[in-house]
């Protein structure tokens, strides 16, 4: 084991760098106390030639947003027969695009909410849909762009017309749904637990509540009833077997349960490179499983491989 030498791919340039390095660099500190020969690679165009001239046994894959998580560096990795982890081309980019993701998830019997996809100069002054609802970029990661329109918001947002909006011309419409926000890992073939996201001092779980120290409390295991806890994780778990992904998988859920206990359970997404950083969900949820943060990046080092 300790012979590997395992390149930690982070960085990039999506608007996740920051969140990326420092996914990067927690794992790259860890794997190295796990005893592997580790190098730091801060990934550009020519990460290819940087890679064949590295020869590692192994790519850990700790990019987020475009070009990392959407299936393009895991072409360029499966070009070169360089074994990685987390998800493959096809369910990397299947995951990344939200709209397509629903699509599968919705065929195999999970529960998501209505919406639509729009060109973003196609929003006229009349809403698209009846608020509540929300509107995010089709591809991206990390809450970037994600506006919330509430009921007694008269008109669309208008940023999303404007030159700051820099997240891409195709947006998601999607019904708001009300309730608490949970999410639950899947680790190989296994659902871990679930937790409960309640953001500090922010509207929503956006990027500051994700990445900000503070910014948002993990209730782990969630305060939920038995059976909505557990069919969390048969959906977390039939997301990540649909869709396609390989090794660890996040998937993201909103609950309602102001009415019922049994209330209305909604699946949003699934994240197939989920963050790695100090205040992430997935090394928290690992660890109420039983596996230390060094534990679970050495069985997806372990687990790598191509053909993914």
């Amino acid at each position: 084991m300790g012979s590997k030498h395992v390149a930690v791919l982070m960085g990039g340039f999506s608007s996740e760098r920051p969140v990326s390095l420092s996914s990067g660099n927690a794992c790259a500190d860890a794997l190295e106390a796990e005893g592997y020969r580790v190098t730091r690679v801060d990934v550009a165009r020519d990460v290819g030639r940087v890679l064949e001239e590295l020869k590692p046994d192994v790519a850990f894959n700790a990019l987020h947003g475009p070009y990392g998580e959407d299936g393009t560096v895991q072409g360029i990795l499966e070009y070169l027969e360089l074994p990685y982890t987390h998800s493959g081309v096809l369910a990397s980019a299947l995951a990344m695009d939200k709209e397509r993701a629903k699509v599968i998830a919705r065929a195999a019997g999970i529960p998501v909410a209505e919406s639509k996809v729009r060109n973003r100069f196609a929003i006229g002054p009349e809403h698209p849909m009846k608020p509540p609802y929300v509107v995010k970029p089709v591809n991206e990661g990390s809450s970037f762009g994600v506006v919330i329109v509430r009921e007694d918001q008269s008109h669309p947002p208008q940023v999303i017309q404007s030159s700051e909006w820099k997240y891409g011309d195709t947006v998601m419409v999607e019904r708001f749904i009300h309730g608490r926000e949970l999410t639950c890992a899947v680790m190989g073939d296994v659902a871990l637990g679930v937790t409960e996201i309640i953001p500090v001092g922010h509207s929503f779980y956006d990027y500051d509540a994700k990445y900000v120290a503070g910014g948002s409390n993990h209730e782990c295991p969630a305060k939920i009833s038995p059976n909505i806890y557990q069919k969390i994780q048969t959906l977390a778990l039939k997301a990540h077997q649909a869709i396609g992904c390989r090794g660890v998988s996040r998937s993201d859920f909103r609950y309602d349960d102001r009415h019922s206990e049994n209330g209305e359970l909604i699946w949003l997404e699934v994240n197939t490179q989920p963050g790695m950083t100090p205040t992430s969900l997935v090394p928290e949820l690992a660890a109420h499983a039983g596996h230390d943060f060094g534990e679970l990046l050495r069985w997806m080092v372990e687990d790598a491989s191509c053909l993914r």
